[in-house]
C-alpha cells in the first residue's frame, strides 16, 4: 500500500470520527434541552382537577417493568411529584358536566380558569422551559388551541397519570381513604345516564324492538297454526278448507271442540258465535257448522282433545298478544314519527326505522339510500356481478303506492316516495313535537303523482303543499296554546275572574292611548 493512501484513510477515518462526536453532542444536548423543561401533569380526578409537578428528569417507558412495578409503593412516588393546585367540584352536577366535556375532549369554563389560574403567570412571561402534560392527546390539543399552554402527551405523561391516579387518595388534600371510589362510582353513574338520556315518550328503540318482535311472531303463529290444521284436521278436515288463516283457523275449531258433542249445543249459538270469529261473515259461518255436524273425519278421544285444546288456547293467546302487540306499534310510531306513518303506513314505518338503526339514522340517510333500504344483497350482487341493473326498491316496495302503480312507473313512484320519505322522517326527528300535517301533505302529493301518471294532471308543488301544511300547524299550535292557558286557569281556582278583571283594563289602557 503506498503512502498516499495510508495518508488519506488516515484523515477519513479522523473527520468521520469527528462528525460522530459533533452528531452525539448534538443529540444530548437537544436531549437535555428537553429534560430540563419542567413538567406538570393535569390530573382529572372524580372530585376535582389537580396539577402536579414532576421533580425528576427520569422517564418512565412503556417497557420499563422494574421501574413501574416500584413506582406502585407511594414512598416510592412521593418524591417524583408535588402537587401545585387542586381545584375540587362544587357539585354533582359540576362533575358530570366537566365529565361529559372530558369525554368529548373539550375544554369546560370551569378546566379554562383552574389552568388559567394556576400556569397562566408563566404562558405570559414567555416562560418556555416548561410543558403540560395530558393522557388525552385530543383534549391536549384542545388546551393549545384555547390556552396557547406548550402541550405534551407521551409514554411518561401516561405512566405518570396511572400513578397519580393509583396514589390519588394520598396525595390529594382532604381525601380519606374509599373517597375516590366512592365518587368513581357516583360519578359513572350519572355519566351512563346522561348517555343514555331521552325522552322516553319519543323512544324508537321500543319501535325496533316491537317491530322485530311482531315480525317473528307472525312466523311463529303462522307456523304454530299449520301444526294446529295437521293436529285438528284428522278430527274436522273440512275446516282448512273455509278457514285458511291459521289464526282464525285455531279460534274456531277451539269454538267447535269435539264433533261428538256439537249436536248437545245450541245450533244457532253456535253459529252466531263462529260468524263472530270470522268478521260477522254469518253464510260462512252457517257452511262451517253445517260441515262439522257431517264431517267425515275420525272421531278422539278425552285425553287427545284435551292436549289439542291446550295448545289451541296457546296459539289463540299468541294471537292475541299479536294483536295487541300491534295496536301499541300504531300508537308509538304516531307518538315517534306521525309523518312517517301517514305517508308509509305503521309497518313500512317501523321496519326502515329499525333497519336504518334509529330515526335519527334514518333521518340523515339521502332519499336513495331510503329507497333501496333492504335491497343491499339485491345491490351488491348486481354491482359485483356488473350484470343488470341494480334494484329499484326495497323495504318501500310494501307500500300500496307502489303497488297501485304501472310495472313501468314503480321506479318513479319508488324515487318520489322515497324522497318524501325522507323529508317526513327528518320533520319527526328534528321537530320538538311534530304534528302528522305534513305527513298527510306528503301523502296527498303521492296521490297525485300517482294520477299524474294515469290523467296526465300536474300535481302541486312541494312548496304550496308545505304552505298549507306550515297554516295548519299555526292552527294547531293556537290550539294548544288556548288549552294551556285554559288548563292553567282552571288549575288556578280563581283564574277566570282575573282574566275577566284584566282584561276592562287592557282595554281602558288602550282607550286612553287613542285619546
Amino acid at each position: 500500500m503506498s503512502c498516499d493512501a495510508v495518508q488519506w484513510r488516515k484523515t477519513h477515518a479522523k473527520k468521520t470520527h469527528t462528525q460522530a462526536h459533533t452528531h452525539t453532542q448534538a443529540n444530548t444536548g437537544t436531549h437535555a434541552a428537553r429534560m430540563s423543561k419542567t413538567l406538570y401533569v393535569l390530573y382529572e380526578a372524580p372530585t376535582g382537577y389537580a396539577v402536579y409537578k414532576v421533580l425528576t428528569s427520569e422517564e418512565i417507558g412503556a417497557g420499563d417493568v422494574a421501574l413501574q412495578k416500584d413506582l406502585q409503593t407511594f414512598a416510592t412516588f412521593s418524591p417524583w411529584v408535588k402537587l401545585i393546585s387542586f381545584a375540587p367540584f362544587q357539585s354533582p352536577e359540576n362533575a358530570l358536566e366537566d365529565a361529559v366535556c372530558i369525554s368529548e375532549s373539550l375544554v369546560s369554563p370551569f378546566l379554562n380558569n383552574f389552568l388559567s389560574s394556576v400556569l397562566a403567570k408563566k404562558a405570559k412571561k414567555g416562560d418556555v422551559n416548561w410543558e403540560l402534560g395530558v393522557c388525552d392527546a385530543k383534549l391536549g390539543s384542545a388546551i393549545h388551541d384555547d390556552l396557547k399552554f406548550p402541550v405534551v402527551c407521551n409514554e411518561n405523561v401516561v405512566e405518570i397519570s396511572r400513578c397519580l391516579r393509583m396514589h390519588a387518595e394520598k396525595l390529594l388534600p382532604e381525601h380519606k381513604e374509599g373517597d375516590i371510589p366512592r365518587a368513581q362510582c357516583g360519578l359513572g353513574h350519572a355519566f351512563s345516564r346522561n348517555k343514555v338520556k331521552f325522552n322516553v315518550h319519543r323512544s324508537d328503540n321500543m319501535i325496533i324492538q316491537s317491530s322485530a318482535l311482531a315480525e317473528h311472531m307472525d312466523k311463529g303463529v303462522n307456523l304454530l297454526g299449520m301444526r294446529v290444521k295437521e293436529w285438528y284436521g284428522w278430527h274436522f278436515p273440512e275446516l282448512a278448507k273455509e278457514v285458511p288463516e291459521p289464526l282464525k283457523y285455531a279460534k274456531v275449531a277451539l269454538l267447535i271442540g269435539s264433533r261428538s258433542t256439537l249436536e248437545e249445543r245450541d245450533a244457532e249459538e253456535v253459529t252466531q258465535q263462529i260468524a263472530d270469529i270470522l268478521e260477522g261473515d254469518e253464510a260462512l259461518a252457517a257452511r262451517v257448522y253445517e260441515k262439522a255436524v257431517t264431517s267425515m273425519g275420525g272421531d278422539m278421544a278425552e285425553v287427545d282433545w284435551l292436549n289439542i285444546r291446550a295448545f289451541m288456547e296457546r296459539v289463540t293467546s299468541l294471537g292475541s298478544y299479536r294483536e295487541s302487540l300491534q295496536q301499541y306499534l300504531v300508537e308509538k310510531m304516531m307518538l315517534v314519527a306521525p309523518n312517517l306513518t301517514e305517508l308509509m303506513g305503521q309497518n313500512i314505518g317501523a321496519k326502515l326505522i329499525s333497519k336504518a338503526g334509529s330515526l335519527t339514522n334514518l333521518a340523515k340517510a339521502p332519499a336513495s339510500t331510503i329507497q333501496i333500504l333492504g335491497a343491499e344483497k339485491a345491490l351488491f350482487r348486481a354491482l359485483k356481478k356488473r350484470k343488470g341493473n341494480t334494484p329499484k326498491y326495497g323495504l318501500i316496495f310494501h307500500s300500496t303506492f307502489i303497488q297501485r302503480a304501472a310495472k313501468e312507473h314503480r321506479g318513479k313512484i319508488s324515487r318520489y316516495l322515497a324522497n318524501k320519505a325522507a323529508l317526513a322522517c327528518r320533520i319527526d326527528c328534528f321537530m320538538e313535537t311534530p304534528p302528522a300535517v305534513f305527513g298527510e301533505k306528503l301523502r296527498e302529493q303521492v296521490e297525485a303523482r300517482l294520477n299524474f301518471f294515469d290523467t296526465g294532471n300536474r300535481p302541486p308543488t312541494n312548496m304550496v303543499a308545505m304552505a298549507e301544511a306550515l297554516e295548519q300547524y299555526q292552527k294547531i299550535l293556537r290550539k294548544r296554546s288556548k288549552r294551556q292557558r285554559e288548563a292553567q286557569a282552571a288549575a288556578g281556582g280563581n283564574g277566570d275572574d282575573e282574566v275577566k278583571q284584566e282584561v276592562p283594563k287592557k282595554k281602558r289602557a288602550r282607550r286612553e292611548e287613542v285619546q
